[in-house]
């Protein structure tokens, strides 16, 4: 006889009893959340039927200096409309708002904070990737006080959720509070979030990576070393054959490290230095890196812990490597290295190089 599985609400009630119980405004806020990603999952779904594809109406450009699509507005309006008045949040902010969204009098005011891209991998849309959600919750360090935009400005160790959702051939929400990494998938048929992927584990080792190769010639030396390496495969220092992969959509990416092991980058270049790397730090790379170590993995910017960063604005942007652990270290290595002048041969540092003050 074949065991029920649980649904989300299960899983949540289960956390919320006995010691270090999930608080219940948590619990709710997070079923909220999963009521923003089934609707927006069947925004995705119906994007091309209902005329939901390509950029919005009137072309405007977000906060990141991009243009927006349709679904990118609709999905943001979506999240919005579903947490903002549940009484469990001060405040959110999402990539696609310039400014972070308080809740207005009279309305109910909790004592979490809620960051988010509605909409990662949207520019995909219109060809049929897989694309999804991210979300991180904080909780306000001045309950009760009128909300200030600084108190987002929180670490990563500071969540007390993150997850994902990924609208691809099944709609899964991924989904953590300290408690491990769970992976539930949308039964249509009920409506529930189903249970499929209990506390997933990422391998510590791996033979596959994911990086936009186009990129490399801006890369700095730590990473083109790494890739050159797994390129020359059994032949080459690492005595083993790595494959590629690049779906150009973080939420897929990080699933699929999730499930079967890998490594991510998104490295600092050349042409993004400047403006500190191409991620979001606060509600793209904290909520998956906090995933990827509550699963066993690691995440690194190539030269510090990512959940050790200690922000500087809600829409700062961070190089990005993660995946699984053993790989994420190597790279860390050859950072260190590259930044000690040890390294030798083709990838050798320049002199002098990690005094400029144009280094990051």
């Amino acid at each position: 006889m074949n065991t029920p599985q649980k649904t989300l609400r299960q899983v949540l009630a289960e956390q919320s009893r006995g010691v270090n119980a999930l608080d219940h405004d948590l619990a709710e806020l997070l079923t909220d959340l999963a009521a923003s990603c089934k609707a927006i999952a069947s925004a995705v779904e119906r994007a091309a039927l209902e005329g939901q594809l390509g950029n919005a109406g009137d072309g405007q450009i977000n906060v990141q200096g991009e243009t927006q699509k349709a679904l990118d507005v609709l999905t943001n309006e979506i999240m919005i409309d579903s947490n903002l008045w549940g009484g469990h949040l001060a405040g959110l902010a999402s990539e696609e708002m310039a400014e972070v969204l308080p809740v207005p009098a009279p309305h109910p005011r909790g004592d979490y904070l809620l960051l988010f891209d509605p909409l990662d991998g949207s520019a995909s849309v219109d060809v049929n990737v897989s694309v999804g959600s991210i979300f991180s919750v904080l909780r306000r360090p001045r309950a009760g006080s009128e909300l200030q935009a600084e108190e987002f400005l929180q670490g990563g160790d500071a969540q007390v959720a993150a997850g994902f959702a990924l609208y691809g051939p099944a709609t899964m929400l991924v989904l953590s509070t300290g408690r491990g990494v769970d992976a539930f998938a949308l039964d249509r048929n009920t409506g529930e979030f189903v249970l499929t992927h209990p506390q997933m584990t990422i391998p510590k080792d791996t033979a596959e990576y994911a990086t936009n190769t186009s990129n490399e010639r801006f890369w700095e030396a730590p990473v083109r070393r790494y890739v050159a390496e797994c390129q020359a495969g059994r032949s080459g220092p690492r005595g083993k054959d790595f494959n590629t992969r690049w779906i150009a959509s973080l939420v897929a990416e990080t699933y699929r490290i999730l499930v079967r092991g890998g490594v991510y980058l998104y490295p600092i270049d050349e042409r993004l230095r400047a403006q500190g790397g191409r991620l979001r730090l606060m509600y793209e790379v904290n909520p998956i890196a906090y995933l990827i170590e509550q699963a066993g993995g690691s995440a690194t910017t190539g030269r510090m812990r990512v959940l050790d960063l200690e922000p500087e604005s809600v829409h700062q942007r961070v190089p990005f490597i993660f995946g699984s652990c053993r790989e994420v270290e190597k790279i860390a290595q050859y950072h260190r290295e590259y930044r000690e002048c040890r390294d030798q041969g083709d990838f050798a540092s320049p002199l002098f190089a990690e005094r400029s003050l144009l280094r990051v």
